[in-house]
Formats: structure tokens, sequence, C-alpha cells
């Protein structure tokens, strides 16, 4: 997983997680946003194989790593807390045996992205830690609808619905490209917490919940795509598309344990999800905010691993 090929991403990538490490008070080795890695199995659709070569939209099975995840650096976090809104949802998919080979989905509990770039978002930190955060919402509409996008808190993690924001290309055995954006919904079925029954959770209650839930049986999500029609904005995260555009089921994500949690936080040292697909039949679309996001998730991910080795 290598660096941007441009300097100017890896640049603000590069203050984009110091800002974020001093904003949330976030100890440059510590993991990640606090969260739990669980793991699993994907099974496709037929559909799936209609629409790219990937392996795993190809294999009758794939494993899975699953890692549920609060919003912002603090690791201690309440789930109760509304800055742990919203909730992220990455997966892995294990391509070869050893793991080395693999490819990721990383989605969170909104539609919404504040900034169609990294610079933007970046920008938006600022205006948060100069207080001018209000003035900066009136000039920013994008930024202004993501805060105001209701996110309630969920009554479980296989409750809530994920999104990948930004647009990837499914290419088929033909070669016919396909921009999509994906979504992950919950078979369980979509639940939230009204304001009192939330007051009434524990610090910790959505990973207790999931390791009682697993413990029953494992929770399945259901992985679409929305496809995009002629005309469709594909650079720009911060442009929906219409809610009558096609969407295909590609498979059934299967959750079936959570990690121990000593082992979790060692594993959590090490992973460093990828934005871009890297693996053939899939693709990124000319979304800016792909690179920046991946550049983001390496920088922060080789702290980690660094701080693990000397730990």
């Amino acid at each position: 997983m290598p660096l941007s090929q441009d300097p100017s991403v890896n640049e603000t990538a590069g203050a984009l997680v110091k800002t974020l490490q001093g904003a949330f008070g976030t100890p440059a080795g510590y993991p990640h946003a606090k969260g739990r890695l669980t793991k699993g199995t994907f099974t496709p659709t037929s559909e799936a194989a209609s629409l790219s070569t990937a392996p795993h939209f190809n294999n009758a099975s794939t494993p899975v790593l699953v890692r549920f995840s609060n919003s912002t650096g603090i690791h201690a976090i309440p789930d109760t807390d509304a800055n742990a809104n919203p909730r992220g949802m990455a997966t892995r998919f294990l391509l070869s045996e050893d793991g080395h080979k693999h490819t990721d989905i990383v989605c969170h509990s909104t539609a919404f992205f504040p900034t169609r770039t990294g610079e933007g978002f970046l920008q938006m930190l600022g205006a948060l830690g100069s207080g001018t955060i209000g003035e900066f919402l009136e000039k920013n509409p994008s930024a202004k609808a993501f805060v105001e996008d209701p996110k309630p808190a969920p009554e479980s993690f296989a409750t809530e619905k994920y999104f990948s924001v930004t647009a990837f290309k499914l290419i088929d055995k033909s070669g016919k490209e396909r921009f999509v954006r994906y979504r992950i919904t919950p078979d369980a079925g979509f639940s939230t917490l009204s304001d009192s029954n939330l007051a009434a959770k524990s610090k910790d209650f959505l990973f207790e919940e999931l390791q009682e839930r697993l413990a029953k049986g494992p929770a399945s999500f259901k992985l679409l795509v929305q496809v995009a029609e002629e005309g469709d904005v594909t650079n720009d995260n911060t442009k929906h598309w219409p809610e009558d555009r096609k969407q295909v089921q590609l498979g059934t994500i299967k959750v079936e344990s959570i990690e121990e949690e000593a082992q979790s936080k060692k594993e959590q040292k090490r992973i460093i999800f990828d934005p871009i697909p890297r693996v053939e039949g899939v693709d990124v679309s000319d979304d800016p905010l792909l690179d920046m996001r991946a550049a983001v998730y390496l920088i922060s991910g080789r702290e980690r691993r660094a701080a693990s080795s000397t730990a």
C-alpha cells in the first residue's frame, strides 16, 4: 500500500493526521477510533459476477474481517456520546490464505461527508479549532448538510446502515465499466434508539451488545451498490445520486465471531484499511477524496505500527 504519487496529497494527509490527533488528544501509536474486530464470511450473488471480475464477487465465498467503530480518535469515547456518530464498518476481503492479498470496503453510517477534498476537511477542522465553524458551515453547504444529517445512535452495530460515500468502478468480463456507490444494510432491520433509551445505556453498550449477539449466532448484512446513470457526478462525494437509481445486491456479509479483546487490540495496531480497491474488477473513480483517505490511513497506520514495534 503506497503513499500517493502526488506530494501535495501526502502533505495534506500528514497535516490531517496531526490535526485530528491534536483535536482528540490521540496518542500517535493508538489504534484508530474506538472499535472491535470481528470475523466472518462473504457470499456473493450471481449478479455480482455479472458486474465485476473481482475474485470475491466470483468465488463461492470469501473470509472477511469486519471492524465496527465509533467516530473521533477518542479511544474511550462512550457509545452514548453524540460525537460517537457516525459509526464505522470497514470490511476486509481476504483473498489469499495468508491474508496478504486483500481488498477493503470502508463505510460509515451516513451518506454524507462534509467536504469534497481533504484540503476542505482540513479547513473545516481549522474552523472548529478557531471557533469559526458557524461561518464555515454557512459558506460550505455540503459541510452543513453533513452536520445536520440526523445521526441517531443505533440499537446495535447490527441494526445500522453504512455507506461508502465515494464512487467506484465495477468492471465486468467484457471490460464494461459501471460507476457505483456501496451500501450495507442490516438483515436484522434498521433500528435506532430514542434519546431516553440511549440515556439508560452503558458507555460500552454497542460493543457489549455485539458480543452478546454473536454468541447467539451470526449477524448478516446485504452488500449493495447504487448504480450511476449517465450524467451522475462521480468525482464529488458531496453530490448524491437520485434515490431511484438501480440498486443491486452483490452478496451477504455474515459476521460470525468477535475477536477476543486483547487479540483485537493487537491486530488493530497492525491493520491498515485501504479505501483504494487494488484488485482486478474494481477500480477507483476520479473522486479526489479516495487518494486523500488512503494517504491519511496509511500515515496513521505506519505510526501505529512503529509505536507497536517499540512497545
